[in-house]
Protein backbone atom coordinates (compact mmCIF):
# COMPACT_ATOMS: atom_id res chain seq x y z
CA UNK A 1 0.00 0.00 0.00
CA UNK A 2 1.11 3.21 -0.40
CA UNK A 3 2.32 5.73 1.80
CA UNK A 4 -0.58 7.86 3.44
CA UNK A 5 -1.58 10.95 0.44
CA UNK A 6 -1.08 13.41 3.83
CA UNK A 7 2.17 12.11 4.62
CA UNK A 8 4.14 13.61 2.07
CA UNK A 9 3.13 17.46 1.27
CA UNK A 10 2.85 18.53 -2.71
CA UNK A 11 5.94 20.05 -3.82
CA UNK A 12 4.08 22.37 -5.62
CA UNK A 13 0.82 24.25 -5.59
CA UNK A 14 0.77 23.26 -9.64
CA UNK A 15 0.81 19.26 -8.61
CA UNK A 16 -1.34 19.64 -5.83
CA UNK A 17 -4.58 17.85 -6.39
CA UNK A 18 -7.87 19.63 -6.35
CA UNK A 19 -10.44 17.00 -6.92
CA UNK A 20 -10.31 13.84 -4.58
CA UNK A 21 -7.09 15.20 -3.34
CA UNK A 22 -7.39 11.68 -0.66
CA UNK A 23 -6.17 9.66 -4.17
CA UNK A 24 -2.97 11.99 -4.27
CA UNK A 25 0.60 10.72 -3.06
CA UNK A 26 3.78 13.08 -3.73
CA UNK A 27 5.91 10.62 -2.22
CA UNK A 28 9.17 9.31 -4.18
CA UNK A 29 8.41 5.75 -3.73
CA UNK A 30 5.26 5.81 -5.14
CA UNK A 31 5.99 7.85 -7.95
CA UNK A 32 8.95 6.02 -8.97
CA UNK A 33 7.19 2.75 -8.87
CA UNK A 34 4.54 3.90 -11.79
CA UNK A 35 7.26 5.43 -13.59
CA UNK A 36 8.76 2.24 -13.47
CA UNK A 37 6.24 -0.09 -14.05
CA UNK A 38 5.41 1.68 -17.61
CA UNK A 39 7.19 2.41 -20.28
CA UNK A 40 4.57 4.28 -22.67
CA UNK A 41 4.25 8.01 -21.95
CA UNK A 42 2.45 11.17 -23.43
CA UNK A 43 4.37 14.46 -23.47
CA UNK A 44 2.19 17.50 -23.72
CA UNK A 45 4.03 20.72 -25.23
CA UNK A 46 2.95 23.64 -27.09
CA UNK A 47 3.58 23.95 -30.63
CA UNK A 48 2.52 27.34 -32.54
CA UNK A 49 0.11 28.11 -30.24
CA UNK A 50 -1.32 24.56 -29.88
CA UNK A 51 -1.36 22.20 -27.56
CA UNK A 52 0.15 18.81 -28.99
CA UNK A 53 0.54 15.36 -27.19
CA UNK A 54 2.77 12.60 -28.05
CA UNK A 55 2.65 9.16 -26.63
CA UNK A 56 6.47 7.96 -26.71
CA UNK A 57 8.37 6.19 -24.37
CA UNK A 58 9.91 7.05 -20.93
CA UNK A 59 12.44 5.68 -18.58
CA UNK A 60 13.87 6.60 -15.32
CA UNK A 61 16.94 7.51 -13.29
CA UNK A 62 16.93 8.34 -9.80
CA UNK A 63 15.28 11.86 -9.58
CA UNK A 64 14.90 12.30 -13.55
CA UNK A 65 12.77 10.91 -16.41
CA UNK A 66 14.17 10.48 -19.95
CA UNK A 67 12.15 10.80 -23.22
CA UNK A 68 14.29 9.84 -26.68
CA UNK A 69 13.43 10.32 -30.39
CA UNK A 70 14.55 11.33 -33.35
CA UNK A 71 16.82 14.57 -33.88
CA UNK A 72 14.05 15.91 -36.31
CA UNK A 73 11.17 15.13 -33.75
CA UNK A 74 8.99 18.56 -33.93
CA UNK A 75 8.00 17.85 -29.95
CA UNK A 76 11.42 17.10 -28.80
CA UNK A 77 12.85 20.19 -30.65
CA UNK A 78 9.77 22.67 -29.46
CA UNK A 79 10.25 20.63 -25.76
CA UNK A 80 13.80 21.92 -25.45
CA UNK A 81 14.33 24.38 -22.70
CA UNK A 82 10.51 24.65 -22.62
CA UNK A 83 7.48 23.91 -19.90
CA UNK A 84 6.21 20.70 -20.84
CA UNK A 85 3.89 18.07 -19.33
CA UNK A 86 4.76 14.41 -19.13
CA UNK A 87 2.55 11.58 -17.99
CA UNK A 88 2.47 7.95 -17.40
CA UNK A 89 -0.94 6.32 -16.97
CA UNK A 90 -1.75 2.67 -15.68
CA UNK A 91 -5.01 0.71 -16.17
CA UNK A 92 -5.44 -1.61 -13.64
CA UNK A 93 -9.12 -2.72 -13.49
CA UNK A 94 -12.82 -1.79 -14.88
CA UNK A 95 -15.14 -0.76 -11.98
CA UNK A 96 -18.75 -1.41 -13.00
CA UNK A 97 -21.57 0.00 -10.74
CA UNK A 98 -25.37 -0.31 -10.15
CA UNK A 99 -25.45 3.34 -12.13
CA UNK A 100 -23.84 4.24 -14.59
CA UNK A 101 -22.54 7.57 -13.10
CA UNK A 102 -21.00 5.20 -10.32
CA UNK A 103 -18.72 3.46 -13.17
CA UNK A 104 -14.77 3.94 -12.58
CA UNK A 105 -11.87 2.38 -12.91
CA UNK A 106 -8.84 1.80 -10.72
CA UNK A 107 -6.02 3.15 -11.84
CA UNK A 108 -1.91 4.54 -11.40
CA UNK A 109 -1.00 7.43 -12.87
CA UNK A 110 1.56 10.29 -12.41
CA UNK A 111 2.07 13.72 -13.75
CA UNK A 112 5.40 15.61 -14.09
CA UNK A 113 5.71 19.32 -14.86
CA UNK A 114 9.09 21.02 -15.28
CA UNK A 115 11.18 22.80 -18.00
CA UNK A 116 12.73 19.69 -20.36
CA UNK A 117 16.79 19.81 -21.29
CA UNK A 118 18.66 18.56 -24.06
CA UNK A 119 21.70 15.99 -23.50
CA UNK A 120 24.38 16.97 -26.26
CA UNK A 121 27.39 15.39 -24.90
CA UNK A 122 27.87 11.74 -26.98
CA UNK A 123 28.79 10.06 -24.08
CA UNK A 124 26.22 10.74 -22.14
CA UNK A 125 23.67 9.88 -24.81
CA UNK A 126 25.50 6.66 -25.48
CA UNK A 127 25.09 6.04 -21.18
CA UNK A 128 21.36 7.18 -21.32
CA UNK A 129 20.29 4.76 -24.14
CA UNK A 130 22.28 1.70 -22.57
CA UNK A 131 19.83 2.09 -19.07
CA UNK A 132 17.36 2.88 -21.48
CA UNK A 133 17.25 -0.77 -23.03
CA UNK A 134 18.92 -2.38 -20.11
CA UNK A 135 15.76 -1.16 -17.82
CA UNK A 136 13.55 -3.46 -20.17
CA UNK A 137 16.00 -5.85 -21.08
CA UNK A 138 18.58 -6.41 -18.54
CA UNK A 139 21.57 -7.94 -20.07
CA UNK A 140 20.56 -6.97 -23.68
CA UNK A 141 22.75 -4.33 -24.13
CA UNK A 142 25.93 -5.72 -24.28
CA UNK A 143 24.98 -7.96 -26.40
CA UNK A 144 23.77 -6.01 -29.34
CA UNK A 145 26.06 -4.31 -32.16
CA UNK A 146 27.17 -0.82 -30.93
CA UNK A 147 26.04 2.00 -31.61
CA UNK A 148 27.47 4.30 -34.16
CA UNK A 149 28.31 8.13 -33.42
CA UNK A 150 25.71 8.55 -36.66
CA UNK A 151 23.04 6.91 -34.91
CA UNK A 152 23.88 8.91 -31.74
CA UNK A 153 23.92 12.46 -33.84
CA UNK A 154 20.32 11.31 -35.12
CA UNK A 155 19.10 10.79 -31.61
CA UNK A 156 17.66 13.61 -29.33
CA UNK A 157 17.15 12.62 -25.81
CA UNK A 158 15.72 15.37 -23.11
CA UNK A 159 15.89 15.20 -19.40
CA UNK A 160 12.91 16.30 -17.15
CA UNK A 161 13.80 16.34 -13.09
CA UNK A 162 10.94 15.06 -10.93
CA UNK A 163 11.07 18.49 -8.67
CA UNK A 164 7.10 18.69 -9.57
CA UNK A 165 4.82 14.94 -9.90
CA UNK A 166 2.20 13.72 -8.50
CA UNK A 167 0.53 10.71 -8.30
CA UNK A 168 -3.12 9.69 -8.36
CA UNK A 169 -4.38 6.44 -7.63
CA UNK A 170 -7.37 4.78 -7.25
CA UNK A 171 -8.32 0.88 -6.18
CA UNK A 172 -10.97 -0.89 -5.05
CA UNK A 173 -15.04 -1.84 -6.00
CA UNK A 174 -17.76 0.68 -7.04
CA UNK A 175 -19.22 2.75 -4.41
CA UNK A 176 -22.75 2.86 -5.10
CA UNK A 177 -25.86 4.64 -3.42
CA UNK A 178 -26.93 3.27 -0.21
CA UNK A 179 -30.52 2.23 -1.56
CA UNK A 180 -28.79 1.02 -5.48
CA UNK A 181 -27.13 -2.26 -3.08
CA UNK A 182 -30.82 -3.59 -2.91
CA UNK A 183 -31.24 -3.44 -6.84
CA UNK A 184 -30.53 -6.78 -8.76
CA UNK A 185 -27.94 -5.84 -10.91
CA UNK A 186 -24.08 -7.28 -10.57
CA UNK A 187 -21.35 -4.77 -10.02
CA UNK A 188 -17.79 -5.04 -9.26
CA UNK A 189 -14.23 -4.89 -11.07
CA UNK A 190 -13.26 -6.30 -14.17
CA UNK A 191 -9.11 -6.37 -13.58
CA UNK A 192 -6.94 -5.44 -16.34
CA UNK A 193 -3.49 -6.21 -16.75
CA UNK A 194 -1.01 -5.64 -19.28
CA UNK A 195 1.56 -9.11 -20.22
CA UNK A 196 3.96 -10.22 -22.72
CA UNK A 197 2.79 -12.83 -24.76
CA UNK A 198 5.01 -15.54 -27.16
CA UNK A 199 8.07 -13.85 -28.15
CA UNK A 200 7.57 -13.97 -32.18
CA UNK A 201 11.30 -14.57 -33.77
CA UNK A 202 12.36 -12.18 -36.66
CA UNK A 203 12.35 -15.09 -39.87
CA UNK A 204 16.03 -13.75 -40.80
CA UNK A 205 17.35 -15.27 -36.97
CA UNK A 206 20.40 -17.17 -37.99
CA UNK A 207 18.95 -20.66 -37.05
CA UNK A 208 21.38 -21.01 -34.17
CA UNK A 209 20.49 -17.83 -32.35
CA UNK A 210 18.02 -19.32 -29.20
CA UNK A 211 15.85 -16.88 -27.58
CA UNK A 212 17.99 -15.20 -24.88
CA UNK A 213 16.29 -14.99 -21.18
CA UNK A 214 15.56 -11.36 -21.36
CA UNK A 215 13.08 -11.72 -23.61
CA UNK A 216 11.52 -15.14 -22.33
CA UNK A 217 11.18 -13.93 -19.04
CA UNK A 218 9.91 -10.38 -20.25
CA UNK A 219 7.82 -8.59 -17.90
CA UNK A 220 7.05 -5.02 -17.93
CA UNK A 221 8.27 -2.93 -15.13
Amino acid sequence: MPPSPTAVPPPSDRVRLRRKPGRGHYDRETIHAILDASPICHVGVVVDGAPIVTPTFQWREGEHVYIHGARTNRTLNVADGAEICVTVSLLDGLVLGRSAMNHSANFRSVVILGRATRIDDPEAKRARLKAFIESLYPGRWDTLRPITDTELKATAILSLPLDEASAKLREGGPMDDEADYALPIWAGVLPVRMTPGTPEPDPRNLADVSVPDHVTGFRIG
